[in-house]
């Protein structure tokens, strides 16, 4: 038995968790985390919305294939608006979390959520 489908569940758990940190950094809710104050209305406070709602879609696999391609896109226009500017390699511009990201979001627009999901319970219901 392969246990690839329950490792893509894993992964989808951990990296939203993750991402949703980041969503949360953004508006210092908790102090700990090195906050950035977003300004309301801004696009960094739009990403830290974006990231506050799809991080928590994404870690209980509701919606999954939607909310990893809009985190998808505002993982790939962050990239080009804050890192790429600074040097193409994303080594070199502090973008190689972003990239990832963006991929591994795009990953679960194709991919799915996995067995382990509200997305699954929701389709053994019908």
């Amino acid at each position: 038995m392969s246990h690839s489908k329950y490792l893509r569940s894993v992964l989808r758990i951990v990296a939203s968790f993750t991402f949703f940190l980041h969503g949360i950094q953004k508006f210092n809710y908790l102090g700990g985390l090195g906050g950035h104050s977003a300004e309301p209305w801004t696009m960094l406070w739009f990403a830290g919305v974006i990231e506050v709602i799809g991080g928590p879609l994404m870690f209980v696999g509701l919606f999954t294939r939607c909310a990893a391609f809009v985190l998808s896109g505002e993982m790939a226009v962050g990239y080009f608006r804050a890192h790429a500017p600074h040097s193409f390699w994303p080594l070199l511009n502090g973008g190689e979390i972003t990239v990832l990201y963006c991929f591994l979001f795009l990953y679960f627009v194709f991919a799915g959520p996995g067995p382990w999901s509200l997305d699954a319970w929701l389709r053994k219901k019908e």
